[in-house]
């Protein structure tokens, strides 16, 4: 575990500790609080011990990302008892459940743009962010993939979430909510944890403004070719005062604006990687299709070429079309 990391949960829980201890002090009487608070004073012994972090029965180190979902956890996952793997797989089915319904609505069509997105996490819950947003008239899209997988990946997309639904409701311009929502990484994620965005504002006429953050290449593609669009900044959380300059396209009816995460781009044959120039291939042959069918078309393309395989990653795709 990083230093910052365990530094972290340290005060975690020794802030944890403080407040236990006072609401003990008014409330002796209740057994929950006092077991709790012997669990903190625990996990600080350990921590003392250099011992934390590993599981108590194999001595081998917990998973990293439930520590940092629980900084309590005792065991590695080998070793938990039936009653925690129930409860752990609850947890995970309800922490599915919640991320699911915080995706867009399916086949949104605003201003004059039509969407469909395809959202697979790898395990019950996924680091990758995708949400459309109609304002004022015009479509705000996102899709974007936190660093690390599990628990502790999924709770910062569902920051990154929350974050971009409230600072829309302020109509900032896109480049304010970007700039924004990256001082607040920096200042609040866990060491090593950082954010790939791509983000844009569709209007009624066909322009769009796009903002990619350290993520991978936006593809623009119509009966008069494809392109893609480079990232232009820094991922989330690196930089506190990084910039993040915007890059303006023209749209005409017909185009499709076609955006994924790196569970495509990186998917990988016996030999060989999957790769942004194929996924260009793709969506060029497919460019006349309606942006689900674009979508299943790559889905089949990626499976062939991986032969079946399991994905290894989180992988996500939007496409957002320009209709009459």
């Amino acid at each position: 575990m990083l230093a910052l990391e365990f530094d972290f949960l340290q005060r975690q829980l020794e802030e944890r500790k403080r407040r236990l201890e006072a609401v003990v002090a008014t409330a002796p009487r209740n057994s929950g609080l006092a077991d709790l608070l012997r669990e903190v004073d625990s996990a600080l012994d350990r921590m003392a011990e250099g011992t934390y972090g590993l599981c108590l029965e194999c001595h081998e180190s917990v998973e990293q990302d439930r520590l940092l979902a629980d900084p309590l956890v005792q065991y590695c996952l080998d070793h938990l008892t039936p009653h925690q793997r129930t409860a752990l797989q609850r947890d995970l089915d309800l922490a599915s459940q919640v991320q699911r319904n915080l995706l867009p609505e399916k086949g949104l069509r605003v201003a004059g743009w039509e969407t469909s997105y395809h959202f697979e996490p790898v395990g019950a819950v996924s680091g990758d962010y995708c949400d459309l947003i109609p304002s004022n008239g015009q479509l705000l899209f996102m899709l974007g993939d936190v660093s690390g997988k599990g628990v502790a990946a999924s709770m910062l997309m569902a920051q990154l979430h929350a974050l971009f639904r409230s600072l829309t409701q302020m109509s900032l311009p896109l480049g304010q909510i970007v700039t924004h929502i990256n001082r607040f990484f920096c200042e609040s994620a866990l060491a090593g944890q950082y954010a790939t965005l791509v983000c844009g504002l569709a209007k009624p006429t066909g322009e769009v403004e796009i903002h990619n953050a350290g993520h991978c290449p936006a593809i623009v593609v119509g009966p008069n070719g494809v392109f893609r669009i480079e990232s232009t900044g820094m991922p989330l959380g690196m930089f506190r005062e990084t910039e993040f300059s915007a890059t303006r396209v023209q749209l005409q009816t017909g185009d499709t604006l076609f955006l994924y995460t790196d569970g495509l781009s990186e998917a990988a044959s016996e030999s060989d990687e999957y790769g942004v120039d194929r996924v260009m291939t793709l969506v060029h042959r497919q460019s006349a299709r309606q942006p689900a069918e674009l979508i299943a078309a790559c889905l089949d393309d990626m499976r062939a070429f991986t032969n079946g395989s399991p994905n290894f990653d989180d992988m996500t795709m939007l496409a957002v079309r320009r209709c009459d």
